[in-house]
Parts: C-alpha cells; structure tokens; sequence
C-alpha cells in the first residue's frame, strides 16, 4: 500500500482555490455557495467522501483573527483612533475577509483531502 498522494499538494491547492473538481480540474466542487456537488460534471468523481466538517472556519477564524486583531492594534497605537472608528471598521471588515476565505479554503480542505485519500478514522484502509 502505497503513501503516496494522488494529485501533488500544489495542485490540489490550486484547485481547491478555484474551487474544482480535485480529479479533473474542470467541474465545479460546489452546487450552492458551500454545499459540495453530488458529484462532479466532468469525469463523474462521486464526492460523498467529503467530510471536512469545521475545519474550513476555523482557518478563517485563525486567520482573518490574526489579521484583524493586528490592525486593529496597528490603528490603536499608532492612529489613536476613537471607540467609534474600531467599531464602525473592523466588524465589517471581518465579516467580508471571513465570506471572502470561507469558500476557497474549504475547497483547499477538500482538494487535499481527496489528495491524500483520507479516509474516516474508523475505517480499515
């Protein structure tokens, strides 16, 4: 039993970022805006293997909180900004950074998952 990936990370990055099939690169990963397809278009891959569960918003969540918790320090110090300026801004900004990674991130998750043929904890490979 080989190790080895089916697809390179790099392109299973790729493709998770354009959010396409992990097989082929054509079809589309996604029937709605995060529901993965049945199956995909182009070459027939069945994704009911898919299970990824949170582990998309909480990449989101890690990143999009890094990012919003420094510049928000950055304006505080720096800019001295008033209460009414961080509360106006940052709410807002990270509520369309966190729309803007969900989907493609989740799709990376997914790519990668097909990649290295990850299976169910409980299943005998």
């Amino acid at each position: 039993m080989s190790n080895a990936p089916l697809i390179s990370t790099n392109l299973a990055l790729s493709r998770g970022i354009k959010c396409k099939c992990p097989q082929c690169g054509e079809g589309n990963l996604f029937s709605g805006i995060l529901k993965p397809a049945n199956k995909c278009r182009a070459c027939g891959l069945d994704y009911s293997f898919f299970d990824i569960g949170d582990g998309g918003i909480v990449f989101v969540i890690m990143i999009v909180g890094f990012f919003i918790t420094g510049a928000a320090l950055y304006a505080n110090i720096v800019w001295e900004w008033a209460i009414w300026k961080h509360l106006l801004v940052w709410p807002m900004l990270t509520t369309v950074l966190s729309i803007a990674l969900l989907r493609p991130l989740k799709g990376c998750l997914i790519t990668l998952q097909y990649a290295y043929k990850a299976a169910n904890g409980n299943e005998k490979l």
